[in-house]
């Protein structure tokens, strides 16, 4: 008896040990350098605060990480020591805090992206703007104080900036007009309900200062950074694999992902030709491709089209069992903020974990630029055709990352709240894509109003699994240098079947976002663990119950998921 209590003592004591050093890696480094994320995590705190990109800063953030890893490895990870969730969440910090040398050491953006520090500040104002957490007033104190620094940190690019990719400052310039625009108009509107006269007055010079600023780094980008920006965006096999095994515990060899990105490319291809031949047995794919993509909403009813998929999608997925949904409350659909036009077409914006106040989410939909000469704005338009609307309402929403986000708070502890793996986050809303259509939304009278629209839906849906699939083969080739930049483009066209717009887009990412191959490679590593939970199960298996075990662990990657839900180590893929 006494050994049991000894025992049990034992666990107890590493796993407080553990929660200890994870807090405070989580309150003196996490949110202390990046007080943004402290705003939206939802913890008030950190509100006047702004990243500082200094080299003095930057250095003491390597170093912090370096004690903090030194702590955590020094926590056993045995058995005997640790509780299985708490196991994961040393596994998860551990490769947070490695992940973060890797960025700051040899990847090194703060030296290469000009976009880091101006999207930095329309951020840091952002979060402040988006979630009415506190009276106007009291939110205006923490910009003008955040607005206060920003200039500051302009200052610090010019020292830091060396050499950066070309495209790297081409999208900082494309992105900056929209910026100074968000704050010479959209900010002062967020705040027009504040009543103190000196705060407002406040605001105006500091709100001043900041347009000065950010037109000041636009003309030095222009005629100062981008003729000296000849560097290279790729940052090489060796990084890529150590960034895929701390972000995503994923350590298969590249060229190995590189055929099941294939293989699952070639699987996705054929189908869509299957489905197309079906419609248009005359037509090559192509063809049927250029059909799907005039079938869309008018640039003005694209957010009516995103609102109008709610109610069928949640009636269908309580109807069969999907998943449960823990809240009637719906997401708002709005226009996709300014400084986040350039490089994503939609997204879901939730509010953080510990955001008590301020609930609501939004759901971020790109419109064309008013800019775009007419056949620009309908080769943008295909991207949000019939049945990539569905699509997309589908994984940024029902059941994709709306539900994960209504799932947080029955997530088992605070890093698994706070901390992620894309594979898990993105990997599960690119799942539910296909896994919908499977269970039989999109079938006349569920989601399609005929046999001939249900086959648009399908094919809108394949489509964006090659777009991912494109991702997956065009990060790893990029980066590994057998890619070039307009070979990435041409491919996103050729093998994703995906508009020029929209291939441009995808490229530009992709130079930034290396591993961006996360949504096909998650969504694979799910529907593995799904077959391998029906065969373990065999008549027992729940499709509902198996979605919603999945939820409750937060987002780890999946190897964690899997050894909760199996009980083994058995490979992801």
């Amino acid at each position: 008896m006494s050994s049991a209590i000894t025992g049990y003592a034992a666990n107890e004591n590493g796993k407080q040990r553990f929660q200890k050093v994870s807090d405070e890696y989580l309150d003196q480094v996490y949110f202390h350098y990046g007080p943004t994320g402290g705003t939206l995590a939802g913890y008030h705190q950190y509100d006047a605060q702004l990243e500082d990109f200094s080299r003095k800063s930057i250095d003491a953030e390597i170093s912090a990480l370096k004690t903090f890893e030194k702590r955590v490895e020094a926590i056993h990870a045995d058995a005997a020591v640790l509780d299985e969730t708490t196991r994961g969440d040393r596994a998860m910090v551990l490769g947070n805090i490695r992940s973060a040398l890797l960025t700051l050491e040899t990847i090194r953006p703060w030296e290469k992206n000009a976009d880091n520090y101006s999207g930095a500040c329309a951020n840091a104002a952002f979060v402040l703007m988006e979630r009415k957490f506190a009276s106007p007033d009291e939110r205006l104190r923490s910009l003008i104080a955040r607005e206060k620094q920003m200039p500051v940190l302009l200052d610090n690019a010019r020292v830091n900036l060396k050499n950066p990719p070309h495209i790297y400052t081409e999208i900082a310039i494309e992105q900056l007009p929209g910026i100074v625009s968000f704050f010479e108009h959209d900010v002062p509107m967020a705040f027009a309900d504040a009543k103190d006269p000196a705060l407002k007055a406040e605001f105006a010079q500091s709100n001043a200062a900041v347009i000065a600023a950010l037109n000041s780094y636009l003309g030095w980008l222009k005629t100062g950074l981008l003729p000296k920006s000849n560097g290279d965006y790729r940052i090489g096999a060796e990084t890529f694999s150590k960034k895929l095994a701390y972000d995503e515990m994923v350590d298969i060899p590249l060229d190995k992902l590189l055929e099941i990105g294939w293989a699952d490319m070639r699987k996705n291809q054929e189908h869509f030709r299957q489905v197309a031949k079906e419609l248009e047995p005359t037509k090559e794919p192509a063809a049927v491709l250029e059909e799907l993509g005039e079938n869309h909403p008018a640039p003005d009813h694209l957010l009516d089209a995103f609102r109008a998929t709610f109610d069928g999608l949640v009636g269908f997925i309580k109807s069969h069992h999907i998943v449960t949904i823990p809240s009637d409350v719906r997401p708002i659909v709005e226009e996709t903020p300014p400084f986040m036009r350039a490089t994503t077409f939609a997204s879901m914006d939730t509010p953080g974990p510990f955001e008590t106040h301020a609930t609501e989410a939004y759901f971020n939909v790109t419109l064309p630029d008013p800019s775009m000469k007419p056949q620009e704005v309908e080769g943008f338009m295909h991207s949000f055709n019939v049945g990539t609307v569905i699509s997309t309402a589908v994984h940024e929403a029902y059941p994709g990352h709306y539900i994960q986000f209504l799932w947080v708070p029955q997530a088992p502890s605070r890093v698994r709240k706070l901390l992620g793996a894309n594979t898990n986050a993105e990997g599960w809303a690119h799942y539910t894509e296909q896994m919908m259509l499977d269970q039989g939304y999109g079938q006349p009278g569920a989601g399609a109003k005929d046999e001939r629209e249900s086959k648009f839906l399908r094919l809108g849906q394949l489509q964006d699994a090659l777009l991912r699939n494109a991702r997956f083969i065009v990060g790893i080739q990029m980066h590994s240098g057998k890619m070039s930049y307009d070979e990435a483009v041409a491919f996103f066209q050729k093998e994703g079947y995906q508009s020029k717009e929209t291939a441009v887009v995808e490229t530009k990412r992709g130079t930034s976002d290396a591993t961006y191959l996360y949504y096909t490679l998650g969504k694979l590593e799910i529907m593995k663990l799904r077959a391998d939970m029906m065969k373990k199960q065999g008549a027992a298996f729940s499709l509902e119950k198996f979605h919603n075990d999945f939820l409750r662990q937060g987002f780890p990657p999946i190897k964690i998921v899997r050894e909760a839900m199996l009980g083994d180590g058995s490979p992801t893929l």
